[in-house]
């Protein structure tokens, strides 16, 4: 099947709940639901030798809900060729990449790998709602424009949402490091760092098999989410993210993605220059909207998302407003006030 310039091998058929496709000789794709509008997140396995074991490498995990452990001991009984799992490798720390790296990595006796800043900020957020739900992060929207008090008292009340979703981490990682090569199996896989979605997403590039696993940076029909939180309340992750996506280029344009959400893909180069399009499209109908009046990220986010929101959705909207509006602030393109009110508006600078 082809749409919008890629082609989908996998088109006519995704996993079915417990169990595998394989993509190419040694690497299988699992697919788990999620509880959330986006619904589903792509796992995948390779075959792997380890210190003189077979086994299997497991890429991303799932959130950690009893439906996803049962997944998985079903994947465990009938997909592994019985086979140990000897290695856990996680993208980055949002909850449905590591959530049930815990029980994994406790379930075999294996170590985790992933990026140090992933790790070190997964550990924080099991901890406290540091960057995304309770009390600061409602600080933080009410400082850019979201003022609707219940709303704010949701978000204060989901003070545990990371940590109900990812409750503890193994208490030791193995460091993933931007160009970093991993012998997986007889396969040699190259790290690609990428920001703006994550602290440090690890991507993971195979030239001798012509395949990417490319966890959140690059999807195919929806774009990666670009957000900033209060952590790092001036971040410019829109540039990070763009930037990033360049990094992708030097990939051979037929290479096979396999994403963290929606189908396996080839049309990499095409995708990304749609996804830099999109966000300098964004960035464009920013700029007009400021021709009429100076914009928080509540205004902003009217603009961006034209559609019925719920809280989850409505945190992601923000973060994405944020994103863009601070872009255009570094780049100079918009000046940003606050008001007496503690309420942040940006506006274009004074000819």
């Amino acid at each position: 099947m082809n749409h919008d310039g890629l082609s989908y091998p996998f088109a006519e058929r995704t996993p079915e709940s417990g169990s595998s496709i394989e993509v190419i000789p040694g690497v299988r794709w699992l697919r788990m639901a999620l509880p959330f509008a986006l619904n589903h997140i792509n796992l995948w396995l390779l075959q792997d030798h380890v210190d003189g074991r077979d086994g299997w490498t497991v890429i991303d995990c799932c959130i950690d809900h009893p439906q996803s452990r049962d997944e998985w001991e079903r994947i465990f009984c009938t997909q592994l060729q019985g086979l140990p799992v000897i290695r856990v490798l996680v993208t980055h720390m949002h909850p449905d990449h590591i959530g049930l790296a815990h029980w994994l990595c406790s379930r075999w006796n294996v170590p985790l790998w992933i990026s140090a800043a992933d790790y070190l900020q997964a550990s924080i957020s099991t901890e406290s709602a540091f960057g995304f739900d309770g009390d600061r992060a409602a600080r933080f929207f009410q400082a850019h424009g979201l003022v609707d008090p219940e709303a704010l008292d949701q978000i204060r009340a989901r003070s545990t949402y990371y940590s109900n979703l990812v409750p503890a981490l193994p208490q030791s990682y193995r460091r993933l490091l931007d160009g970093m090569r991993l012998q997986i199996g007889p396969h040699t896989w190259q790290c690609i760092a990428g920001y703006g979605h994550a602290p440090e997403h690890m991507a993971l590039h195979c030239a001798s098999l012509g395949v990417l696993i490319s966890g959140d940076m690059v999807l195919p029909r929806i774009s990666t989410n670009v957000s900033v939180y209060e952590s790092e309340p001036e971040a410019d992750a829109v540039k990070l993210f763009t930037d990033s996506l360049q990094r992708f280029q030097s990939i051979p344009a037929e290479t096979l993605v396999l994403p963290s959400h929606g189908l396996p893909f080839t049309g990499l180069h095409t995708r990304i220059k749609a996804l830099s399009t999109h966000h300098e499209e964004r960035l464009n109908e920013l700029m007009a909207a400021c021709v009429e009046r100076p914009l928080n990220a509540h205004d902003a986010m009217q603009v961006l998302f034209r559609r019925e929101m719920n809280l989850h959705q409505t945190t992601f909207a923000m973060g994405e407003s944020i994103a863009h509006l601070n872009r255009l602030w570094h780049e100079g393109r918009l000046h940003r006030i606050q008001s007496a009110e503690g309420i942040f508006r940006f506006h274009h600078p004074p000819t």
